[in-house]
């Protein structure tokens, strides 16, 4: 496909149908009709000479999509630029996917985004750090929270900081599993909570706890506050950063399980290189506030 080939409103389509997760549901978007849409779609698919769109429920790009799907999220982005320039007296707020991992959004993002004057509404994506770069890719979201270093192709990559992770468990817990100290033994065989399946911190710090892999009982509980408030009631122990846990170990109801130990997550913030005042506008107040809250 070459740059004259590209139609502005097939992108669209495409967007459409991603996000509604449907042709009909993007032909009530569009103010199209399904068929309208559909048509759109397969002259897209023919002009790039594959495939883009799954017809699934939900409605999803191909591998082969994905490019088409960021194209079409960029050229929007810049239109909306260009109208906001033209007729700076219609400006409507622009919307931002962003994705951010659940212990980010829960203690240091959401008074950052908030304090961002420019016009912009946001979709987040929560997303866990080790994945979230696969949201960049598939052109889902415009800017993530990431573990990666390496910058997703189109976009650019800042180091924020560090998150550094404690084993915390309440006295009572302590009590009954690790009476005789922390162990490979007693790890092995004492309840962990754990926020979701993509979750790996507990099982990197079992890792430096032990040479044998471990895998004691887990409880899944994934919402971040509701996450610490397990491990407060006893359910288990868990990974905890400071901004989570010192209010309670403070209180009592926490206490540190491995002092000694602890796990640390190096984040990155990674965005479209395509400039817009909202998503520059983002990106100051995201790295503003990592420098305040992360090591």
């Amino acid at each position: 496909m070459t740059a004259r080939d590209v139609d502005l409103a097939q992108l669209r389509a495409l967007a459409a149908v991603v996000d509604e997760g449907s042709f009909d549901s993007a032909a009530s978007a569009l103010h199209l009709t399904p068929s309208a849409v559909s048509q759109r779609i397969k002259a897209l698919e023919q002009s790039a000479g594959r495939v883009l769109v799954q017809r699934t429920k939900p409605a999803a790009v191909t591998e082969a999509g994905h490019a088409y799907l960021r194209l079409a999220r960029q050229i929007d982005a810049l239109v909306h630029v260009a109208h906001a320039d033209a007729s700076p007296d219609e400006q409507r707020p622009v919307t931002v996917p962003l994705a951010i991992n659940a212990d980010s959004l829960a203690t240091w993002v959401l008074p950052a985004l908030a304090a961002i004057s420019t016009p912009v509404s946001f979709d987040i994506h929560r997303e866990d750090q080790a994945h979230s770069a696969a949201l960049l890719r598939a052109g889902t979201v415009m800017a993530a929270i990431t573990a990666d270093a390496e910058p997703v192709q189109g976009c650019r990559s800042t180091r924020l900081g560090t998150m550094r992770y404690h084993p915390m468990a309440s006295p009572d817990f302590v009590d009954r599993w690790f009476s005789d100290g922390v162990d490979a033994r007693s790890l092995a065989v004492a309840p962990v909570v754990v926020f979701d399946r993509k979750d790996n911190l507990q099982d990197d710090y079992l890792r430096k706890r032990s040479r044998t892999p471990l895998d004691p009982p887990r409880h899944h509980v994934p919402a971040s506050s509701d996450f610490a408030e397990a491990i407060r009631l006893g359910l288990g122990w868990g990974m905890l950063p400071p901004h989570q846990s010192d209010e309670m170990e403070r209180a009592g109801d926490l206490v540190a399980l491995d002092p000694r130990r602890h796990v640390d997550l190096t984040l990155y913030w990674q965005q479209w290189t395509v400039h817009t005042p909202a998503l520059q506008a983002i990106a100051e107040a995201i790295q503003e506030a990592a420098a305040k809250h992360l090591s």
